[in-house]
């Protein structure tokens, strides 16, 4: 099961499951919001919808456990998903789970850094300027494409999705779940594997460093030349690292 970051679609993993054929049978879905997806309602949490949707699906799909792989803010609803549910997870996948909330414990001078590099974003949200909140927000965490290079149609959906990210805000940079205050990260059992682009915001490596502590069995694996949207620019190479990682005990 795959779940994809902010402002994709299921689509998006298209490469990794490529690569994952023929021994693993993939399936993803559209996020709230997203792709075919109906809109995200408001009265439950971004993160807590879509760990339902997750859920689900992996029951409609036999019950599971299934292996679970998640990019971005979809590894973090990964993550709630097996602290939640972990009869339905035999292994999860990470790639750049944004779990802020993680990153600046263990590194305090983080959130000054995040706090700059995001104020763009941030002054164009309070400004009701979306197309600009768009483009400050892929400078940062986009594949590396300039925004004048983009497709107008991409461009003005992610304008569109853009308000999401804020939706995602509680979650990122809280612990709503408890899954660091109360320690169920570490309560985990199921294997865990951890990736990062080499090329990533900071933050990528430092969220990766302190969920490590959280989950000292996790494997750890860094894409070389890639960055934040590694599964997309580099799926070989995701989906490589996932093929080893789950087929070790097979």
């Amino acid at each position: 099961m795959m779940i994809h970051c902010s402002l994709a679609h299921s689509g998006a993993w298209r490469g990794v499951a490529t690569r994952l054929l023929p021994k693993v049978e993939s399936r993803a879905f559209d996020l709230p919001g997203h792709g075919k997806s109906g809109a995200w309602h408001p009265d439950v949490s971004y993160q807590e919808q879509s760990v339902e949707m997750a859920s689900g699906l992996i029951r409609n799909w036999g019950g599971g456990p299934v292996d679970i792989l998640g990019h971005s803010f979809g590894a973090t609803a990964a993550l709630r998903l097996a602290v939640e549910q972990p009869g339905l997870v035999r292994s999860l996948s990470l790639y750049e789970p944004v779990f802020f909330t993680a990153g600046f414990r263990a590194f305090p001078e983080l959130k000054a850094q995040h706090d700059r590099d995001m104020a763009p974003f941030a002054d164009a949200m309070a400004a009701g300027d979306n197309e600009g909140a768009a483009r400050a927000f892929m400078r940062l965490w986009g594949d590396g494409r300039e925004w004048d290079r983009l497709p107008q149609s991409q461009r003005e959906g992610f304008a569109a999705r853009i308000p999401l990210i804020d939706a995602i805000r509680e979650t990122n940079y809280g612990d709503p779940a408890g899954m660091l205050s109360r320690g169920r990260l570490s309560a985990l059992t199921c294997p865990v594997l951890l990736m990062e682009g080499a090329d990533s915001p900071i933050y990528a490596a430092r969220i990766n460093d302190a969920l490590q502590t959280q989950m000292p069995a996790a494997e750890r694996v860094v894409i070389a030349g890639a960055a934040h949207m590694g599964p997309v620019t580099h799926a070989g190479a995701v989906g490589d690292a996932v093929r080893s990682f789950m087929m070790q005990d097979a």
